[in-house]
């Protein structure tokens, strides 16, 4: 465990990591077996999986039992998304930390939101000192939702996401992910701002991969594009063989996010 949390951190350090996001372990070991150098799990991804919706639904348990299902059949490092810790509480999500942590996982991606800053670095805190208890280094990239859920006002969106970035790194993050940020000026300065290993998600409107990695950014993630793809395809298919006893493979489209979610809302 320790030489692949080493190998995870070290994949923030040069070339630009590039994490196509599942949400099961048959998806993970498929990403490996084309050549990933790490699996990352969506939480929309891993929720949809198994009926449920994204926001925090997800009962630890399944969570738990994903990421073991995981870790078995990997050999390169895993990061699992777990949203806001799933909670506000902190004594809940330390305990989410421990599960994912316990299950095999060497990073987190844990986000803001629309909660309070001082939450969001407590809640880093919690990560760390779970981690170091276990005696995981721990890679934890904190996700700011500045740009995606405009949490201020357009023309303060990058100071804003630069004095998050600060801060959490004050408080142990090893990673920024600037989710929805797709402004080449934005981009640059925020990676000549910040230490720390920006990530982005990616995202219409961005700059080429190629120019990413120019920018400085370290880390691009699918998020839960894949996902809306492949269930979106899984329904046309359905909808196809259902129909024709046939499958018309040209007719597939994605689901958006909003379909899918509102499709587990049934379920819960």
């Amino acid at each position: 465990m320790t030489r692949l949390s080493t190998v995870f951190r070290n994949l923030h350090q040069d070339n630009l990591l590039v994490l196509a996001n599942v949400g099961d372990a048959g998806s993970a070991r498929i990403v490996e077996s084309v050549g990933s150098k790490a699996v990352a799990t969506s939480s929309a991804a891993v929720a949809w999986a198994n009926g449920y919706q994204d926001g925090n639904q997800l009962p630890l348990k399944l969570l738990t039992t994903t990421v073991e299902s995981m870790v078995r059949v990997l050999t390169v490092p895993l990061t699992v998304d777990v949203e806001g810790g799933y909670s506000d509480d902190l004594e809940s999500v330390a305990k989410v930390i421990d599960c994912v942590v316990r299950a095999g996982a060497v990073g987190i991606n844990i986000e803001d939101g629309a909660g309070s800053i001082d939450l969001i670095l407590r809640k880093i805190e919690v990560a760390k000192k779970v981690a170091s208890t276990r005696g995981i280094d721990l890679f934890v990239n904190v996700r700011t939702d500045v740009y995606l859920r405009c949490l201020v006002a357009p023309e303060r969106q990058l100071a804003e996401t630069i004095s998050r970035a600060s801060l959490f790194e004050q408080a142990g993050a090893d990673g920024f992910f600037a989710a929805a940020m797709v402004e080449e000026y934005d981009i640059a300065t925020l990676c000549e701002a910040t230490r720390l290993p920006v990530n982005l998600l990616s995202w219409s409107g961005q700059p080429e991969i190629h120019e990413l990695a120019r920018l400085g950014v370290k880390r691009l993630s699918a998020g839960s594009s894949i996902a809306e793809f492949l269930l979106g395809a899984n329904n046309a298919l359905a909808k196809s063989f259902l129909r024709t006893g046939r499958l018309f493979e040209h007719q597939l489209d994605a689901f958006t996010y909003s379909d899918l979610n509102g499709l587990m809302a049934k379920t819960n």
